[in-house]
């Protein structure tokens, strides 16, 4: 697979709360390749949830014959419970090559690996690569739903075991 993923560390998620990019990171990303402010105060939040295992929350994707970074993922609940959701996000000029549906298979195995049975992703019906890349991954389509910013969403669930 020519994508890793590279753990984004608690002082690197501080930074991109608060709409920076720690140098370090700057110098190899993609444009368009690092989470949103609020992507990763959520992680922060996540990480500090009693209870959550001493677990990464949020990736970089690293593209690996370059180590250049083209995009990010993580859970967007905790892990180790029955089911987790996850979200992931490519830059926008290294769409189409893979990413995403690298990113997808091992966040996948990384909560299977924790004890969780389920992984569940939300996707708006409009994208339509989005879908795609929950299809290769093994995922089915088990409903929808209006979420929090009042976006229609179909939700896609990986089984363990099915």
């Amino acid at each position: 697979m020519p994508y890793a993923l590279q753990p984004l560390s608690t002082p690197s998620l501080k930074w991109l709360a608060e709409s920076r990019v720690p140098e370090e990171l700057a110098k190899r990303a993609e444009p368009g390749s690092m989470p949103p402010a609020f992507v990763a105060a959520r992680a922060l939040t996540l990480q500090a949830t009693p209870g959550h295992p001493n677990l990464p929350t949020s990736y970089l994707i690293v593209r690996e014959e370059d180590s250049r970074f083209v995009g990010a993922c993580g859970f967007k609940t905790p892990l180790g419970k029955n089911r987790v959701e996850v979200g992931y996000g490519v830059a926008p000029g290294t769409q189409g090559r893979g990413a995403a549906s690298a990113a997808l298979k091992l966040l996948t195995e990384l909560a299977l690996q924790s004890g969780t049975s389920e992984v569940l992703a939300e996707i708006v019906p409009s994208n339509a690569a989005s879908i795609r890349v929950a299809q290769k991954a093994g995922f089915r389509q088990v409903g929808a739903r209006v979420d929090e910013d009042n976006d229609y969403v179909t939700q896609w669930l990986y089984r363990s075991g099915a």
